[in-house]
């Protein structure tokens, strides 16, 4: 089927012409027919897919009719980044170039609020925004949502995970609930399902590969390693020199401040690398992409950030400097390659049992099992959990529930001296003063003046 017989615009299908686009994808067959139709969709699709143009291409068409007016949107769009969100409005550009009277306006984070207010107030017919920055303009009255006819909820799996479905569920309140409403997602989760229950009315659900499911023309292995940062990094130098037909990578780790360690290590090595966190402002986050882009620099470290949404289509590598925390994260990050047909190579680095519960975890969720490299550039594939440790580990005192002459060479008894021996503790009674026992007296004689008083007996001591 081509694009044709999908109820598009003549404009929006010379556009699509012009890119070299001739057949839709699985999700752009199936979704755009629903969207034109005016149904809410339920979008479930892997990254890489085409999920953007599923909604953009039906929007440009139903937009062509129809005016905006100042300060309130005819459509909205969310999307959990920045990144995403100009990726977005880059795609409304290239797919809307004969759409001359239509604004677009990009609302996010890092950009002043002066500009994006100017934009408000001409009237826009399609507004892509972050939820918070959103919300920011609605509470300063710059913004009404009573106008909205057409709501996309991007990556709600990531809206997720970053803690917007509270500012999801505010803007859903706001928006008028006649509105039609596409929600695309790439996993499942409960607490998504109950979003889609309570804002979408009779969805049309589109599924074109089962959740969490990884991209087939994607290489996937494990590479071990010890806990240690160094050795980890170290392992990540071996990977990236021994890789086969690397053209660029994007080498992900948890933490931003990882990213910052892990930059500032491999200029110190010599790569041409460029990092990418949600600390850094909104221009170098841009530079730094727009330079990944063109090849200028050969690997982006980055955080979850750009792990999902960003349309760099010819990525080789993906590396995992660290298991992802959440089984869901390991699937968007390795759908940046292997992209529209193109082969990708994806390693992640496994240290220690932490990390290894973690790839079961990830495991259990794709419904495969990873392999482990049989060798990594040299080094064994055996596990080197914390070598550096090993000789202090054979130092360690025998465990306590060994004999006691294997004991006492490793914890000699100590005796107090005999100087501080507490006393022993007498009785009360032999510790209480006593009167000396008085003599017995024999009894006296009849003879005797036993008649006298007992004080005229006593010893008189006579003065010379």
């Amino acid at each position: 089927m081509s694009f044709s017989h999908l109820g598009l615009s003549e404009k929006v299908l010379a556009a699509v012409a012009a890119t070299g686009y001739k057949t839709p994808t699985p999700i752009q067959e199936q979704a755009i027919p629903h969207v034109l139709a005016r149904r809410d969709v339920l979008g479930i699709a892997q990254t890489g897919t085409g999920k953007t143009a599923a909604f953009v291409l039906p929007m440009l068409t139903m937009l062509e009719t129809g005016r905006a007016r100042a300060r309130m949107p005819r459509t909205l769009i969310l999307e959990p980044t920045r990144e995403l969100a100009a990726q977005v409005e880059e795609s409304f550009i290239k797919y809307g170039a004969n759409h001359n009277k239509l604004n677009v306006a990009l609302i996010i984070g890092g950009v002043s609020f002066d500009d994006q207010d100017a934009k408000l107030m001409r009237g826009v017919d399609v507004l892509i925004a972050t939820p918070g920055r959103l919300l920011d303009h609605n509470e300063r009255g710059r913004l009404l949502l009573s106008g909205v006819e057409l709501l996309v909820i991007d990556e709600a799996d990531r809206m997720l995970d970053m803690g917007f479905i509270p500012d999801i569920e505010r803007i859903c309140k706001l928006v008028p609930f006649t509105r039609q409403t596409l929600f695309f997602t790439a996993t499942m989760p409960p607490e998504i399902r109950r979003i889609t229950e309570q804002f979408l009315s009779n969805p049309v659900r589109v599924e074109v590969s089962r959740p969490a499911t990884t991209v087939a023309t994607t290489t996937q292995f494990l590479a071990r390693s010890g806990r240690d940062g160094a050795e980890k990094r170290d392992t990540l130098r071996r990977l990236i020199r021994s890789a086969e037909g690397m053209k660029n990578a994007i080498i992900f780790c948890n933490r931003k401040r990882d990213v910052a360690t892990l930059h500032r290590s491999l200029l110190r090595h010599g790569f041409s690398v460029q990092a990418l966190h949600g600390d850094m402002d909104q221009s170098a986050r841009t530079a730094a992409l727009e330079q990944f882009r063109k090849n200028e620099v050969t690997l982006l470290v980055a955080s979850d950030v750009a792990a999902r949404g960003l349309d760099i289509p010819d990525v080789s590598h993906i590396y995992n400097f660290d298991v992802p925390i959440h089984p869901d994260d390991y699937v968007h990050r390795i759908g940046r390659t292997g992209r529209a047909g193109r082969a990708g190579t994806a390693i992640t680095i496994v240290a220690g049992s932490n990390d290894a519960k973690a790839v079961a975890a990830i495991e259990k969720l794709i419904g495969q099992t990873i392999p482990f490299m049989d060798k990594i550039a040299g080094t064994s594939a055996e596990p080197q959990i914390e070598p550096r440790h090993e000789p202090r580990q054979a130092a360690r005192p025998p465990h306590r529930g060994r004999h006691e002459h294997q004991r006492r060479p490793q914890q000699p008894e100590r005796r107090p001296p005999p100087q501080q021996q507490p006393a022993p503790v007498a009785r009360i009674e032999d510790a209480r003063p006593r009167r000396a026992p008085q003599p017995v007296r024999k009894p006296m004689d009849d003879g005797d003046a036993s008649h006298l008083p007992a004080f005229l007996l006593r010893p008189v001591t006579l003065k010379a």
